[in-house]
Formats: C-alpha cells, sequence, structure tokens
C-alpha cells in the first residue's frame, strides 16, 4: 500500500513560515518529502508583505519560476494585541484584520490559478481557538480568526470543482514569540492551562501530524473543515 502521507514531489508555499508554528509545520512537510518556501517579512530570500498584494504576486511568481508548480500553500501570518476593545482604534483593528484575514484572501487569490494547476491543491489556514470562543480583550483577533474559517469554508465549497481542498488548523494554547507575554506565568496563562484537559501546553512539533494530513492524499475527500490541535479545550467543561 502506497504512503498516503507522502509528499514528495509536492512544492509546499508556507507564507508566516519562518518562525513560530509556522517554522514547525514548513519542517513536517519538508520531513515528508515536500519542497517548502517558507516566507515572511523577515525572511532573507523571497520576503514577502501579506498587506501587499504586489508582494504576494512577486513572491509567487518567483516560486513559480524556480520550481514551476505550488501544491499547497499554508496560511500562517499573523498578530494579535490585547487591549479593552472600547480602546481598540480603528487604526488597530483595520490593521490586525489586513494580516491576519485580508492577507489570507489575497494569498489565496494569488496561488489559486497554481493550486489548480495542480490538480490535488490544498489551502491550509492557521486559525485559532478564537475562531470558535472568545478570548478577553483580543476582540479584533477573535473576529479576524472567526471570519479566516469562515473564508477557509466559503472556498471550500466554491474551489471544490477545482480539486482544491481548503481547511484549516486550529491550535490551542501553543507558547510562542508571539503570544508568550500574555500566556506565560500570568493569571491569563493559569487558566487556560486549567482549561486544557490533557494539563499541559502544546509543542510546536505537535501540529506536524495534522498539516501533513491535510496537505497529503489522505485527505483527499476532506475539505471545508477546521482541525483542532488543542489538548482538549474545546471539548472541555468542567475539569475539576
Amino acid at each position: 500500500m502506497s504512503n498516503l502521507f507522502d509528499l514528495t514531489g509536492r512544492v509546499a508555499v508556507l507564507i508566516g513560515g519562518t518562525s513560530g508554528l509556522g517554522q514547525a509545520i514548513a519542517d513536517g512537510l519538508a520531513e515528508e518529502g515536500a519542497r517548502v518556501v517558507a516566507t515572511g517579512r523577515r525572511a532573507k530570500h523571497l520576503p514577502c508583505d501579506v498587506t501587499s498584494r504586489e508582494s504576494i504576486l512577486a513572491f509567487r511568481d518567483a516560486v513559480l519560476a524556480e520550481f514551476g508548480r505550488v501544491d499547497i500553500l499554508v496560511y500562517a501570518a499573523g498578530f494579535t494585541f490585547r487591549k479593552p476593545t472600547v480602546s481598540v482604534t480603528e487604526q488597530e483593528w483595520s490593521a490586525l484584520l489586513d494580516t491576519d484575514l485580508t492577507g489570507a484572501l489575497r494569498c489565496c487569490q494569488a496561488f489559486y490559478p497554481a493550486l489548480r494547476a495542480s490538480g490535488r491543491g490544498r489551502i491550509i489556514n492557521i486559525a485559532s481557538l478564537g475562531s470558535h470562543l472568545a478570548f478577553q480583550e483580543v476582540t479584533a483577533y477573535c473576529a479576524a480568526k472567526t471570519a479566516l474559517l469562515s473564508l477557509t469554508r466559503s472556498l471550500a465549497v466554491e474551489w471544490a470543482r477545482d480539486s482544491i481542498c481548503v481547511n484549516a488548523i486550529a491550535p490551542g494554547i501553543f507558547p510562542t514569540e508571539l503570544n508568550s507575554h500574555l500566556i506565560s506565568g500570568t493569571p491569563r496563562g493559569q487558566e487556560m492551562m486549567l482549561r486544557t484537559p490533557m494539563g499541559r501546553f502544546g509543542r510546536a512539533e505537535e501540529l506536524k501530524g495534522a498539516a501533513v494530513f491535510l496537505a497529503s492524499d489522505a485527505a483527499s475527500y476532506v475539505t471545508g473543515q477546521c482541525l483542532a490541535v488543542d489538548g482538549g479545550y474545546l471539548a472541555s467543561g468542567v475539569n475539576q
């Protein structure tokens, strides 16, 4: 029986894949044989600013010029901030949505022709627990991630005819450079730990399996779904 998870010969593009959870996913896809192009604002080669359509198109063209194809697109770009919602400015709100949501739309649109040409295109958007639940004083982030999940479902329906599977991964609590100041050694972090049935936070490498599955032939009939990798957080009610 062939290995359904083998990604040999496929080209995977990781937007926001040069650090944190995106980098771990990039490593996982590469370990299964994919040729991975990871990029971000800080990338040394082929940088990509997701707030600029021109930057995304230039990046796409450079990838196609070098590899000739794109089979997998992972959108992991994003940032967050904590602030009482009553004090959030329109500029702060718009800046976050432009990166965390509209950037995903730009990238999906830009890579659509290549993914369609692949014949087994895969898009994996990195959603959040905030796609499903409210978190105190991160309203813009939760709104963006909720909309990202809706975008994922809409594209899944619209692009199914093009043999493009569009899914999302919702990581649980994974301490990263992006969020460690909010959860490490804080009452907020303690509450999150209490709400996680496994009793610990996630390790970045624990996202690899979900990403490989959704990118592979094993998920050829899976689309419009959000796979939570969260230690049971979303399933949890009372843990004590």
